[in-house]
């Protein structure tokens, strides 16, 4: 047996504009299990949404889920034209460039892509 993530839940005040916001930015799609949980797969992990007044940021403690993009400004962009708020520009780290952004529930992600 290999112990490993498997699953992530985010918390979501607003579990529409969410669906909508990742819906666009990146083509998730989703399956809703009643009005306050809805769950998506095949985007790296699977993982759910549910309604909750809280929301998860790294200021506050929250684990920081970053996705991984092929083309980084594009992410960006698309990120911004779906109706998140940008945290963190685009910086560089070790052997790659991310930045953070807020989706409509208010939860902070990030995207990162490997420099070549």
């Amino acid at each position: 047996m290999s112990d490993h993530i498997n699953y992530i839940e985010f918390p979501a005040t607003n579990i529409s504009a969410t669906k909508a916001f990742f819906t666009q930015a990146f083509g998730w799609t989703f399956e809703d299990y009643g009005p306050d949980y809805t769950a998506f797969n095949n985007q790296g992990f699977d993982g759910g949404f549910f309604k909750s007044e809280l929301c998860s940021s790294i200021a506050t403690g929250g684990a920081l889920i970053v996705l991984l993009s092929d083309d980084l400004e594009r992410s960006q962009a698309n990120v911004i034209a779906a109706g998140g708020v940008i945290s963190q520009e685009i910086f560089s780290f070790p052997g790659g460039q991310r930045f953070h952004f807020i989706e409509p529930s208010g939860n902070e992600l990030a995207v990162w892509s490997k420099t070549s």
